[in-house]
């Protein structure tokens, strides 16, 4: 047997891709239970109704947040700021699909999308993931979702008009308490305004 004819084996899967199916299939499970529990104690019209405004409700707060991103993103081409305020839209649109969804745990859920002191805690818990994430995976390449945030990361660090900001990279143990050092002399490219 030749080293092309051994068969290789495919990379292990995360505890969470393993896991995510019966997550998934929990989840239906209790949205249907709760549905039918609500039916049962509300009537089963007035669950349609409440399911028909979740998908309303759900489909305004995509639209608002999309129209709120494309105002946010004229504003940037007009005055290009490196520090831009945050708009929230991924929230908002995460908790409009929520909605959109049929089964009241989503709809729970979505709610806490949209309340601010809870949204702030989701939006703390996302850049947790993240860092988990881009920590996790050193190589480029290695996954993708790690490489997608290492690119955002870097059009974010980026000033949008294209100017180069100078500066210098100061090592930790060279500070004054490192002894003395003479006068800085090396080249400096000029600032162009």
């Amino acid at each position: 047997m030749t080293r092309q004819d051994t068969p290789t084996r495919p990379a292990p899967r995360s505890k969470l891709r393993r896991a995510l199916p019966l997550l998934v299939t929990a989840w239906l499970v209790l949205e249907i239970w709760l549905l039918v529990q609500v039916g049962s104690w509300l009537g089963g019209l007035t669950v349609v109704l409440l399911l028909i405004a979740g998908v309303l409700i759900g489909g305004s707060l995509i639209k608002r947040a999309g129209a709120r991103a494309l105002s946010a993103a004229f504003e940037q081409t007009r005055d290009p700021r490196p520090e831009q305020p945050q708009t929230g839209t991924s929230l908002t649109v995460l908790a409009g699909l929520l909605l959109i969804l049929p089964g009241f745990l989503s709809d729970g859920l979505a709610l806490t999308l949209l309340f601010p002191p809870t949204r702030a805690l989701w939006r703390a818990a996302g850049r947790r993931a993240a860092d988990k994430v881009l920590r996790s995976a050193a190589t480029a390449g290695a996954d993708p979702l790690a490489d997608a945030m290492r690119l955002q990361e870097q059009l974010r660090i980026h000033r949008p008009d294209g100017k180069v900001i100078q500066g210098e990279v100061v090592e930790p143990g060279a500070g004054p308490a490192a002894g003395p050092q003479g006068p800085d002399t090396g080249y400096r490219p000029p600032l162009n305004g």
